[in-house]
């Protein structure tokens, strides 16, 4: 018989974590396959870590990974991936906006059809801030204009995966993660899914605006290089403004003499090439960061306890 993981990062989720169990075992008859629940407990500080440790006495499919500190969503996707041992593997959000009545069709299809993997994406974001799902559809076209890599607009973590996949993208063990590229990144048959927003089943969101901004930069340069040659073309196209309005300036002050006029509009060029400058630089730093970040070698995540 088959055995399929679902790996679930949990940061501060005691309200979800027994709905979430619960409602995924109402599907289990239909999948015709032995189930291994896989948490991650993100340094949480309420007590997800000892419903996860009730659970796992309950029921010894349920094991789970308790971090020595919030290492983010990410680092909590791989550790859940390494700790997986099924034929298969399912990332999911335990809040159940990654609704398991899909499980029983995603299994089939890869079981059964010629793909390795089943990835969904939300058909609307109803339900969502009006502000958040603009900035977010700028960010999937953004993205897919400036990297090779595909990122699908509404598409979510929420993946049923072959074991070869799942392998392929724990040997990446890159420091800086952005796991929507990670998964287009590796290859392998993907088939789409698409569904309506559903909202959580309990408790708050914890991702912020502000923290949705800084993710979507991670992804922006993990996965693509074009600011780096964006801030090329802006010097270029500055350093020729910059001689033709050098040689304006001496051609006047030849003819008309008077080289005291003039002098706010050369502050404000001297302010506009400045702030470019700084733009520039800010994103070359950028990426100098990740590239000195990468080279630490640091541990993606520290386990303080495991079952």
């Amino acid at each position: 018989m088959d055995k399929i993981s679902l790996v679930v990062p949990c940061y501060n989720e005691e309200e979800t974590i027994r709905i979430f169990y619960n409602e995924v075992l109402k599907y289990e008859s239909q999948l015709d396959a032995e189930l291994e629940f896989c948490f991650v407990d993100d340094g949480s500080h309420d007590h997800t870590l000892d419903i996860l440790k009730a659970l796992h006495e309950e029921d010894e499919r349920v094991h789970y990974v308790s971090f020595s500190r919030n290492f983010g969503k990410e680092a909590g996707l791989y550790a859940g991936l390494e700790l997986a041992t099924g034929d298969y593997v399912v990332t999911m959000d335990v809040d159940l906006q990654d609704p398991p009545h899909l499980l029983p069709e995603m299994y089939n299809i890869v079981k059964n059809e010629d793909y390795d993997c089943v990835a969904t994406k939300r058909s609307t974001r109803k339900g969502e801030p009006p502000i958040r799902s603009f900035f977010a559809r700028m960010f999937y076209k953004l993205i897919n204009k400036m990297s090779s890599t595909e990122i699908v607009d509404g598409a979510r973590d929420y993946r049923f995966m072959s074991r070869q996949m799942v392998d392929a993208i724990i040997k990446d063990q890159e420091y800086n993660r952005f796991s929507k590229g990670i998964f287009s990144w590796v290859g392998f048959k993907t088939k789409w899914l698409a569904y309506e927003n559903v909202e959580r089943s309990a408790g708050n969101t914890k991702w912020s605006f502000f923290s949705l901004f800084k993710y979507s930069i991670e992804g922006i340069l993990a996965y693509s290089v074009v600011p780096l040659f964006i801030s090329s073309i802006l010097g270029l196209i500055f350093f020729v403004i910059s001689v033709i309005a050098l040689f304006g300036i001496v051609i006047r002050a030849l003819l008309f003499g008077d080289p005291v006029s003039g002098w706010p509009s050369m502050v404000s060029i001297m302010l506009l090439l400045g702030s470019m400058i700084l733009l520039c630089l800010g994103i070359v730093g950028l990426y100098i960061s990740k590239i000195y970040l990468e080279t630490k070698k640091r541990q993606i995540y520290i386990v303080k306890e495991k079952a």
